[in-house]
């Protein structure tokens, strides 16, 4: 990886041996060690380390989790805030696990349709929700930065499942408790 930094260095014109170069190539490596790390996680072993039994059948929300992805199209960064609620059936998780996951598959390259998805996805099956909510906030910088520069757009994705799709109450309950639905 640092012989391709190296490389880009080059080929953006820069003199990789300049002192304020010189080890740019091992902090990238460094950097996308860790911003990639998600490879290395299993969401699964994350979830169910930390399942608890609860008589507890009503949504749980968990919102503003902070999200920092790169975009699988420019490797650029996308970052905002997530979103999960499930309804439990006399299960739950533990808090921190639901941030876990969301790093986990953040710390991918991604897009942020597949990101949303994933983590409903993984949420359903290990305690059998009634249903669950992911919304997804982001802004992108590979449309800030480049092309079409648009500064304060933000892209929003969802996925439900479960009563969260079929139930229109339950879905709107979940969006009015993120702030999303006007009351």
């Amino acid at each position: 990886m640092e012989d391709a930094v190296k490389q880009i260095l080059l080929h953006i014109g820069e003199d990789p041996e300049r002192e304020g170069l010189k080890n740019t190539p091992k902090r990238v490596h460094a950097a996308y060690k860790h911003l990639m790390q998600g490879y290395n996680l299993d969401p699964q072993k994350i979830l169910k380390s930390a399942i608890f039994s609860e008589e507890c059948n009503h949504m749980i929300i968990v919102r503003d989790i902070e999200v920092f992805s790169m975009c699988e199209h420019h490797m650029l960064p996308f970052f905002g805030k997530c979103h999960i609620g499930y309804i439990a059936q006399d299960r739950v998780y533990g808090v921190s696990k639901l941030a876990r996951l969301v790093d986990c598959f953040s710390r991918r390259l991604q897009v942020q349709e597949r990101l949303t998805q994933q983590i409903a996805s993984c949420l359903m099956e290990p305690i059998d929700a009634e249903g669950v909510g992911v919304i997804i906030e982001a802004k992108h910088l590979c449309m800030m930065m480049r092309g079409v520069s648009k500064q304060n757009s933000k892209m929003i994705t969802s996925a439900m499942l479960g009563s969260f799709r079929t139930d229109n109450s339950t879905r709107s309950e979940f969006l009015r408790l993120i702030g999303m639905e006007r009351v």
